[in-house]
């Protein structure tokens, strides 16, 4: 397996946040983790990729121990984190934020075009200053940007927020397409439905803790789950 989270605990001050969650996710796959709002799901992540100290478990990739490692290591794990909220570089065109992505990639304008032909619509922008592009342009820019440092693993964090339906459709086109490229995908996401069609397995967390675990299909099904993520039951 790629990743695996052991019984991990943080939190901010005195306050704990994530109790003792564990997780894991292989080669080749792309895992939901589902939630409502302040459930843990972004603070639990910030931990698997260093942002924030974990109190407690352990997290490693392609078995390695890196758990507490500083955010920058990340790149040498061959892991991406795409924030919530997009944080592209606004007064930068395009083609300069994509370039940045790829920093320690010494092929990285060879593999521009790579990154260009699987989103189209950056490549018509290239030269226009990202912060002039929609909400889903930046979306799309953001997951380019990532993809310019050639990772194995890809944790999104809430990659619909904001998003008119239109464009939560194609940017979770863009994701599927990833799996494609051989990437491992780890999703936090609000918008189950849209999640629960492109994961493979997927995980439910509730005030910290995961709750549920399974295949995505029968999560979809899940009376418990229809009820609270899916707007039915």
């Amino acid at each position: 397996m790629l990743l695996q989270v052991r019984n991990l605990s943080c939190g901010y001050g005195s306050l704990e946040v994530v109790h003792g969650a564990s997780l894991h996710v292989c080669h080749g796959e792309i895992v939901g983790l589902l939630g409502a709002n302040g459930a843990g799901k972004s603070s639990l992540l910030k931990a698997i990729i260093g942002l924030l100290p974990p109190w407690a478990g352990e997290v490693f990739i392609d078995r390695r121990p890196t758990t507490g490692q500083p955010p920058w290591r990340s790149v040498s794990n061959s892991t991406v984190l795409v924030p919530e909220g997009k944080m592209i570089f606004a007064d930068m065109t395009v083609r300069e934020n994509l370039i940045i992505g790829g920093y320690h990639n010494p092929d990285r304008i060879r593999h521009l075009e790579t990154v260009l032909d699987g989103f189209p619509r950056l490549r018509e922008r290239l030269q226009q200053v990202a912060g002039t592009l929609s909400g889903g342009e930046q979306q799309m820019l953001a997951l380019g940007r990532a993809l310019m440092a050639r990772p194995r693993l890809l944790l999104l964090d809430e990659p619909s927020m904001g998003l008119a339906p239109l464009m939560v459709k194609e940017v979770f086109t863009s994701i599927r397409k990833m799996k494609d490229l051989g990437l491992t995908v780890l999703l936090i996401e609000q918008n189950a439905n849209a999640a629960l069609r492109i994961a493979d397995r997927a995980y439910v967390m509730e005030t910290g803790e995961i709750v549920l675990e399974g295949p995505a299909a029968d999560l979809a099904h899940n009376p418990e789950v229809k009820r609270a993520y899916l707007g039915k039951g």
